[in-house]
């Protein structure tokens, strides 16, 4: 999650970048605009030439930003509303988009998944090794301990990046862990004027902290003796703590700017980047209108891994972000540690919370209790807002503060500056009981739901209500874990139903890596305190996590493309604990679905010998787009005009040859299910052996009875490395009412290999 600042910001250049022209003199806009390549005329020397001219034959006033070639083909520019509908005519022109503002969506963590396992460690090299990681974020902290390269070697003689020089950031900021860093502004400042940097940096260097934090995330240097302010005190490392790393800023204080996103993907497939990992949504769009979704294609069509974070709208249904089939879509999951701070009522109930408050403690003695929805005078007071709280009223007593609308760390802010003591901050309904801990300035304690009612039941039942906070530090084994984040968006997925997202869960919760020198830990302007390492959460962090192990995985097996590398995390991936009951999702109290975690929790250990893979590659993914029955010209967006959907071929989406099954199916026609007509549906799947010869054998395991599953063969027998078999599943559904969902399992299982696909059903 990201700082209050970036989130009112990015919330506010959204809303006047879309009620109010851009550009007030001229009513100019950014708009992408794609060409058909293989429509260039003959006249022109090249595609940039030709580019330029159909620009400049619509208008003499307006200029290029950037000019694409791998990511896609053609140009963005600044155009009114009319001369983007001139340009759209003219020969060669397969689309002209308007720009889309994106938003920005560990000590624990590697023992946590098993990487500090000996076992495991024999994978990692002592030393640098040749795999990259790009981050498409705020940019990087250049001194941080998490990007010291003792140890590694000379930069890879294939790289063609640049550090480059700016504000705060020259080439020596770069090193041998720190190969690459850029910065990309162009679409930002067309549309807000040139940065104030007095404000934000012009160059790679991160004002913000989420661009570090992620970074260092998926590939932090191991840094000995680590802590957020006495907390999570450990040896803090990246996933891929020997992997190399090259930053690409495209993310600012008004947000991610599509152009910016463009470019800096181009430069990362040009660089010779192996992984990218873009921690940033914005709202859903077909996969023609997204660049982030076809932007990631011609990524992963150059062999490069792409993870996304799956968004933080939960816990509601439908809420998903970067659901394209060739992203890995990360959900996000908690750790096995919390921070404790306990709640101490005056009538002597202890009451469980979590805090990253490490200032001076309150006094031993019970402190006076107020409700701030009671003793403020405005509608939102009980949310602590900034102005909503009489200073007679709150000066020496705590605070019952509850969530949303702003920050949590400004609550605890606002409650400080009325003369609060200390902050009781508590969850509704819809984060339950997830529990997130900040860095507060003043002495805090965050609840969950059920505490929160407890408290409000105490004060309205005592005319003198008393109350103090205590910290217990950092508190480890917390059981059960992983527990799936409340905040973590969830399916199905809104846009291709027959595609389950997210992929996978991985720790998002309370997550400790580097952090910028430029703000607190808060991100508040009014937090003075400068940090090493500082504890964030959000499908951000989760999202980087899947980044870093997915180095691994290249470093391992070279050989493996994108969609291996996916399915292998997805195949192996756990949805039970040890004792066999299913993942636990904070926000209900439940099981979590496959429609929130997807696969399950991603476990590296046995994605590095997983034994059958579900591969893909670009071609597979055209399909897929082809049985959407996109245009012509929408397919020539990923294409680049080389090639479109056969006529006469029957394209299904059911036959992409993805590692998971998500089944759509109709509804019920009367109440309580009246419709006894079954529906038989089909998917087929491709395995590729990349283990040992070995006969498996499927099973099916399922929560309904209104679905029969039925696998042909049910035996598959692979003699050699790189065999593939197809087998098919078809699936016979009875009618259920609308809005039912259930889940099962299909297993192929040889000698010591479980190669696991989960099966989510949807009737809607």
């Amino acid at each position: 999650m990201k700082p209050i600042n970036i989130i009112l910001m990015a919330v506010l250049a959204a809303f006047c970048y879309r009620y109010v022209a851009a550009d007030p003199k001229h009513h100019r806009k950014t708009y992408i605009v794609h060409m058909d390549r293989s429509a260039k005329p003959s006249v022109f020397f090249d595609h940039q030439e030709w580019y330029e001219t159909s620009m400049r034959s619509i208008s003499e006033s307006t200029y290029m930003l950037y000019a694409y070639e791998k990511v896609m083909h053609g140009f963005s520019t600044r155009l009114t509303a009319e001369e983007a509908g001139l340009l759209e005519k003219q020969h060669g022109v397969i689309s002209v988009q308007e720009e889309v503002i994106y938003e920005l969506h560990t000590t624990r963590s590697p023992e946590f998944l098993g990487l500090e396992r000996s076992d495991m460690m024999l994978y990692e090299s002592g030393s640098g090794t040749d795999v990259i990681i790009g981050v498409v974020d705020t940019g990087v902290w250049p001194g941080s301990k998490s990007l010291h390269d003792t140890g590694f070697g000379p930069v890879p003689s294939f790289w063609r990046g640049e550090c480059e020089s700016g504000t705060g950031f020259n080439v020596t900021s770069c090193n041998n862990k720190l190969i690459g860093a850029r910065s990309f502004s162009r679409a930002y400042e067309a549309t807000y004027g040139p940065i104030d940097e007095s404000v934000e940096s012009k160059s790679p260097l991160d004002d913000d902290g989420h661009g570090t934090h992620t970074s260092t995330t998926a590939a932090g240097s191991a840094v000995i003796g680590a802590s957020l302010l006495g907390f999570a005190k450990g040896k803090a490392r990246g996933m891929a703590p020997h992997a190399r790393l090259a930053v690409y800023k495209a993310c600012w204080r008004g947000g991610c700017f599509g152009s910016d996103i463009l470019a800096a993907i181009e430069k990362a497939i040009t660089d010779g980047v192996h992984v990218l990992s873009l921690s940033i949504g914005g709202t859903l769009s077909d996969y023609p209108s997204d660049v982030v979704a076809y932007g990631s294609f011609k990524a992963a069509s150059h062999g490069i891994f792409v993870s996304c974070s799956a968004g933080n709208s939960g816990p509601t249904p439908l809420s998903l972000s970067n659901v394209a089939p060739w992203i890995a879509t990360v959900g996000a999951g908690t750790l096995d540690r919390d921070f404790p701070a306990y709640v101490t009522l005056g009538n002597g109930k202890k009451l469980y919370g979590v805090s990253l408050y490490s200032g001076k403690p309150l006094p031993r003695s019970m402190i006076p209790l107020v409700l701030a929805g009671k003793i403020s005078n405005t509608t939102t007071g009980n949310l602590c807002v900034p102005g909503s709280l009489p200073q007679e009223r709150v000066t020496g007593k705590i605070v019952f503060c509850e969530r949303g609308l702003n920050s949590r760390a400004q609550k605890g802010m606002v409650v400080k500056a009325a003369g609060g003591l200390g902050m009781i901050l508590a969850n509704t309904d819809t984060f339950g009981e997830e529990l997130v801990a900040d860095t507060h300035l003043i002495p805090s304690s965050a609840i969950g739901q059920r505490a929160g009612d407890e408290i409000k039941r105490y004060i309205a039942s005592d005319h003198n209500p008393t109350a103090t906070i205590t910290s217990g530090g950092t508190q480890l084994g917390i059981i059960p874990s992983p527990v799936l984040a409340a905040f973590s968006s969830r399916g199905p997925n809104p846009l291709t139903p027959e595609i389950l997202k997210p992929d996978f869960i991985a720790p998002g919760v309370n997550i400790l890596a580097g952090w910028t020198n430029k703000v607190g830990p808060t991100g508040l302007t009014e937090d003075p305190r400068r940090v090493e390492f500082n504890i964030v959460s959000g499908t951000s962090m989760s999202c980087p996590h899947v980044s870093g192990l997915a180095a691994l995985l290249k470093e391992a097996h070279p050989e493996w493309s994108p969609a291996a590398i996916k399915s292998a995390l997805m195949t192996t991936a756990y949805s039970t604990y040890k004792n066999g009951e299913g993942l636990k999702d904070v926000a209900t109290g439940m099981p979590s679905t496959p429609f929130d975690h997807g696969s399950g929790q991603v476990d590296p250990v046995s994605a590095l010998d997983p034994g059958l893979v579900y591969d893909a590659s670009a071609d597979d993914y055209l399909s897929f787009l082809c049985a959407l029955n996109y245009s012509s010209a929408s397919i020539k967006m990923f294409t680049g005009g080389s090639s479109t959907c056969r006529v006469g071929k029957n394209y299904r989406v059911e036959d992409l040859n993805y590692p998971s099954f998500s089944v759509p199916l109709m509804t019920a026609s009367g109440e309580g299910g009246g419709s006894s007509a079954a529906k038989i549906i089909k998917y087929t799947r491709s395995l590729t052996n990349v283990g040992p010869p070995e006969t498996y054998k499927v099973s099916i395991s399922s929560n309904t009875r209104a679905v029969k599953i039925k696998v042909e063969p049910e035996e598959l027998t692979f003699s050699e490395k790189n065999e593939k078999k197809v087998y098919t599943v078809t699936f016979t559904a009875s009618s259920m009412e609308s809005g039912t969902i259930s889940s099962g399992r299909l297993v192929w299982s040889g000698g010591k290999y479980v190669v696991s696909s989960p099966i989510a059903f949807s009737w809607v």
